[in-house]
């Protein structure tokens, strides 16, 4: 490069959020605009921890539904309601954050409503939980959505549209897996490749957490009975 030619430095705006200053309500609404990259961070961190392919396949979601918004973005070509500088030079319609939020929050809907169903469990604690659940992701979906309108990054036709679109591909994305894909798992974790990155298929485990929960319970009480054993005497 040549000494004479003066850098340009492009900023990285992937989780740069403006707000108004001294507006607690926008600082708020800023930090919650953030979220999704906290979901993505917690896929990341459940795949390889848990290797569980029915989360593998939702997270696969989220990039198939963030690849679709791509397209929509430079196909429909409708600009922001309030120009940033080279900050944020893409287009608006629709928004990638409404469209990531409530698929996630659609998705995890079917989830609970439709395979959580499953178990047998009636208990008043159990229903709780899917009730605060569900409440949680949809009142942070309803929180992004505000923000990215209070914030001026999007108009409120570009928020309702990518909820929209974030919605019906959650439903067609769900639909697929639990109908289609979810019985091919047992196959798909019998393959040599999935033993060697430790991939599981916990479908027909009615309580995921409980499982394990009493699982590494009782392997921890079998090691230190053995242990004890060993001890001479």
């Amino acid at each position: 490069m040549d000494e004479q030619t003066p850098i340009e430095w492009q900023p990285l705006s992937l989780t740069l959020v403006e707000y108004p200053k001294g507006d607690w309500l926008g600082k708020f609404l800023a930090i919650v605009s953030l979220s999704p990259f906290g979901i993505g961070s917690g896929f990341i961190a459940l795949i390889l921890f848990r290797r569980d392919l029915h989360t593998i396949a939702f997270f696969l979601g989220t990039l198939v539904n963030e690849a679709l918004n791509y397209v929509l973005k430079r196909t429909i070509q409708e600009t922001r309601p309030f120009a940033r500088g080279h900050l944020y030079t893409e287009y608006g319609m629709p928004s990638s954050h409404a469209q990531f939020i409530w698929f996630f929050n659609t998705y995890v809907f079917y989830f609970v409503l439709i395979r959580l169903h499953q178990i047998n469990n009636k208990s008043i604690l159990s229903a709780l939980w899917r009730v605060i659940l569900l409440g949680v992701c949809t009142g942070l979906a309803l929180l992004v959505s505000i923000g990215r309108v209070y914030l001026l990054y999007h108009t409120t036709l570009q928020v309702v549209v990518g909820a929209g679109v974030g919605f019906v591909f959650a439903t067609i994305w769900f639909a697929l897996v639990h109908k289609v894909c979810t019985p091919f798992f047992p196959q798909i974790v019998s393959f040599k490749l999935s033993e060697l990155l430790m991939l599981r298929d916990t479908t027909l485990i009615p309580n995921v957490l409980w499982f394990e929960y009493t699982s590494s319970r009782q392997e921890a009480r079998t090691r230190a009975r053995k242990l004890a054993a060993l001890k001479p005497q």
